[in-house]
């Protein structure tokens, strides 16, 4: 079964295809025979209210010299397409929204759209978790700068950061003491303006921040353990940290199949955990990386298991 699959992402002349999963998932869909398709940045629109993109047709090669190749760029309906992967990094701000709304009606129209729009605008990625709070660390988020500095003192050391950052950044450890936590405070909040998030610290983060991939609300049996590397509290690979892969722990199951067959149930298809300890911090459902990592070291073929899923949804769909 052949399909035709689009992509919705961050430009793809600019990507580290080692590292990129979206790279991975195109690589595997090309040996699979579908049929690629390259979404232009900015390019989803709507002609009254059919659902539309300007889009090219794509070659990858897993070549760091030459990995793609674009053909001549046209608009179409998406309607005419089979599967359609969005992909871009957050933020997720007002034009990301609007796009999952373009795609909203593609998939009324029978797309498949992985993930599913509708979840990506619920699934904030860090209020996502909190809907498992049994998985998760003592966590408070607010708008005012005194709520979150009483939850400050009350657990001394606590993680701050704000709800649309991704790959570490504007992330704070901070303590009661800290004389610096009025002013980051007020940063995070924009003065009181913007919801933030404090988190109890999880010492076990010197062991590695976990990502953990979901496929169709399965766990891959093995991660990507980020671990932070000399001064930096951060395991973000974006900050500095190295990847290190691992088995999952029996606690790492656990929170997967707490939290598994909810995101199935939403339509999200292809979900990165990440999990400190024993404890589930965010749920990234926009864009979850480490697919490369995590096959290199184990010899596995993860987006050979997204394929699997999706094309088994785009069968039952026919029949």
């Amino acid at each position: 079964m052949s399909l035709d699959v689009a992509v919705v992402m961050d430009p793809i002349g600019k990507i580290k295809i080692g590292k990129d999963s979206t790279f991975a998932m195109l690589l595997e869909a090309a040996r699979r025979g579908h049929r690629l398709h390259y979404v232009l940045p900015g390019g989803l629109w709507l002609d009254a209210e059919r659902p539309m993109a300007r889009m090219a047709p794509l070659q990858v090669r897993d070549d760091p010299a030459d990995w793609f190749g674009l053909g001549e760029a046209v608009s179409r309906p998406l309607a005419a397409l089979d599967v359609v992967l969005m992909r871009t990094d957050p933020p997720v701000d007002a034009n990301y929204l609007h796009d999952t709304l373009v795609l909203s009606l593609a998939q009324a129209a029978g797309v498949l759209v992985v993930n599913d729009p509708a979840g990506l605008r619920d699934l904030n990625e860090k209020l996502a978790a909190l809907l498992f709070p049994q998985c998760c660390p003592p966590t408070r988020v607010a708008r005012d700068p005194a709520v979150l500095k009483s939850f400050v003192t009350e657990h001394d050391q606590v993680v701050l950061k704000p709800l649309d950052g991704m790959g570490g950044r504007s992330i704070f450890r901070a303590s009661a003491a800290d004389p610096n936590l009025n002013v980051i405070l007020e940063t995070l909040t924009q003065g009181g303006r913007d919801l933030a998030l404090a988190q109890r610290f999880i010492p076990e983060i010197k062991d590695g921040d976990k990502r953990i991939l979901l496929v169709d609300g399965e766990p891959v049996p093995y991660c990507l353990a980020r671990i932070p590397q000399g001064g930096e509290f951060r395991g973000n690979l974006a900050a500095g940290g190295r990847g290190e892969g691992r088995p999952l722990t029996d606690r790492d199951r656990w929170i997967a199949a707490q939290v598994g067959p909810e995101l199935k149930r939403r339509g999200m298809i292809f979900v990165g955990l990440d999990v400190i300890g024993d404890y589930l911090t965010e749920v990234n459902v926009t864009s979850p990386t480490c697919i490369r990592e995590i096959d290199a070291q184990f010899g596995l073929n993860i987006a050979g298991l997204l394929f699997d899923a999706i094309e088994a949804r785009r069968a039952a769909a026919r029949a």
